[in-house]
């Protein structure tokens, strides 16, 4: 049955199949009586928020962040020695991370930080960063020089030495599928090339032992 409540001859609830419904009540005072305070009404479509704090919820994996924000991070710690005496360049066991790219317009931040010597000054070691097989961070091919982080590390005859390499920079895979990053080294004189540790890795003081690591930053594009 439909009624409705006055006060002072003006209509302030009506009640029609159930439905109890406000009349003559501003927005306002609408906000207040539900205990919104405040909140400006918005579109579901278009939330803007210029003020307060978000305490909980989860952002959902459609929301698309302003340009230039970090959206993921991967990254590979080795703390093992890496030795080789190949003339080739090879994988470093254990120093290589996979990335998958939300958007082709993203970029990755690629940090890279490893030491690398040889056992000999007779030998040099070198090194490169590829990604997925494929040379990255590399000069200009020029004649028979190789193309890498190290053109050559050459420790004449000590052999305590060690090199550090630290690397920086923003690649563009253009790509949603898998991105491995890789560290590779060789010898170029059939001596032993080393990464974490000095040429001649002997057990005593004078020879240290060091992490290696590749940090990858997606940043949106």
């Amino acid at each position: 049955m439909a009624g409705e409540i006055q006060v002072n001859s003006v209509t302030a609830l009506t009640e029609s199949g159930s439905n109890i419904v406000l009349n003559n009540v501003d927005t306002a005072t609408n906000r207040t009586n539900l205990g919104l305070g405040s909140i400006a009404t918005q579109a579901a479509d278009s939330v803007s928020i210029s003020g307060g704090n978000i305490t909980g919820g989860t952002i959902g994996s459609s929301v698309v962040f302003p340009a230039d924000h970090i959206i993921k991070v991967e990254s590979v710690i080795k703390t093992s020695v890496f030795t080789t005496t190949s003339t080739s360049f090879t994988d470093v066991t254990g120093l290589s991370v996979g990335i998958t790219p939300a958007s082709t317009s993203n970029k990755i931040l690629v940090m890279c930080s490893f030491f690398i010597s040889s056992n000999s000054g007779s030998g040099y070691a070198q090194a490169k960063i590829v990604r997925n097989g494929s040379d990255v961070y590399v000069g200009d091919a020029a004649g028979s020089r190789r193309r890498g982080l190290l053109n050559a590390v050459g420790y004449n005859s000590d052999s305590n030495y060690v090199v550090p390499v630290s690397v920086q920079f923003l690649d563009s895979p253009a790509s949603t599928s898998l991105q491995t990053y890789k560290v590779q080294c060789l010898q170029t004189a059939g001596n032993t090339t080393r990464i974490g540790a000095v040429g001649s890795d002997s057990d005593s003081t004078n020879s240290v032992r060091s992490a290696s690591s590749i940090v990858l930053l997606e940043i949106n594009g």
